[in-house]
């Protein structure tokens, strides 16, 4: 078992493949999504998933697997693998990821990427409140947890504020959900590969890239992750973000909409680490 959500989804790795695992029906726009990346991802700058079997219920997804290990893998503080080898990991996927979003597309390529959902930042803030307002409703009734529910509310608040304050970046294809273990590179010189296309949308591209670099900042915290190691990653998230032109300001603000969702995470000590990053980041917002 890789990931389960309780009456959501769950993906079960086999021999060769991956199985993903929906409620009734759930399956249809995974599949179009993958279909979709099949065009628009054509440019080889990363291996995707090839779907081997759909159920006739719509539920259930074969996808082939893509050898090599995730970042996330590499990472990790017992990885039997060097400094220099996770270096070149990581300048791997930078060096693919700004290709990928700053090359042209052809008129099928076009018509995919403005096929998909637009997600403004307008709507990053309105779900934002959603699944604040969820937390909030699902504790209301809980005494003890009254000043979590203080400094979530103004935790929400500075998020929407910063993400509705300043000039929004141009919209560009979006993973939706990228993070370390949806990045696999191979041991040959194979393109990186990408994982979970579920979310992708058109977006800005603050958004991947503060989600990535919030991951990898939630390691070094959870002592996952070495700070030498940290320091090399976060570097070529940046040194992404400043080819592909992102304004500080919106990866910023996305980073702050990304620990906010942490915080609603129902694992142990999320909350707690997640609201005290933002409390001193608004700090730091501050006096600068």
């Amino acid at each position: 078992m890789i990931s389960y959500w309780p009456h959501h989804q769950a993906v079960v790795r086999a021999e060769g493949r991956y199985i993903k695992i929906f409620e009734p029906g759930g399956a249809v726009v995974p599949a179009e999504r993958c279909a979709q990346m099949d065009v628009l991802l054509d440019a080889g700058n990363f291996t995707t998933p090839r779907i081997l079997r759909q159920s006739s219920q719509k539920d259930v997804i074969v996808f082939s697997a893509i050898e090599g290990q995730t970042l996330n893998e590499l990472g990790q503080v017992e990885a039997a693998v060097c400094d220099q080898e996770f270096a070149r990991a990581w300048e791997k996927w930078s060096r693919a990821w700004v290709t990928e979003l700053n090359g042209s597309y052809d008129p099928a390529a076009q018509s995919v990427l403005y096929s998909l959902p637009l997600r403004s930042a307008e709507w990053e803030a309105t779900k934002a409140w959603r699944r604040v307002d969820d937390w909030l409703r699902h504790n209301e009734n809980v005494p003890e947890l009254s000043s979590q529910r203080d400094a979530l509310r103004a935790a929400a608040e500075q998020v929407a504020t910063n993400l509705l304050r300043t000039t929004p970046d141009p919209l560009v294809w979006a993973h939706g959900d990228l993070y370390d273990r949806q990045i696999i590179v191979p041991a040959d010189e194979m393109p990186p590969g990408l994982l979970d296309f579920d979310s992708t949308a058109q977006h800005e591209a603050a958004r991947d890239l503060a989600g990535l670099d919030v991951r990898l900042e939630l390691h070094l915290r959870n002592n996952r992750m070495t700070p030498e190691r940290y320091l090399t990653a976060h570097r070529q998230v940046l040194a992404a973000a400043e080819e592909l032109h992102v304004s500080p300001a919106r990866f910023d603000a996305y980073s702050d909409a990304i620990w906010l969702r942490l915080a609603l995470s129902p694992l142990p000590g999320r909350f707690s680490l997640a609201i005290a990053v933002l409390a001193e980041r608004a700090a730091r917002e501050l006096r600068q």
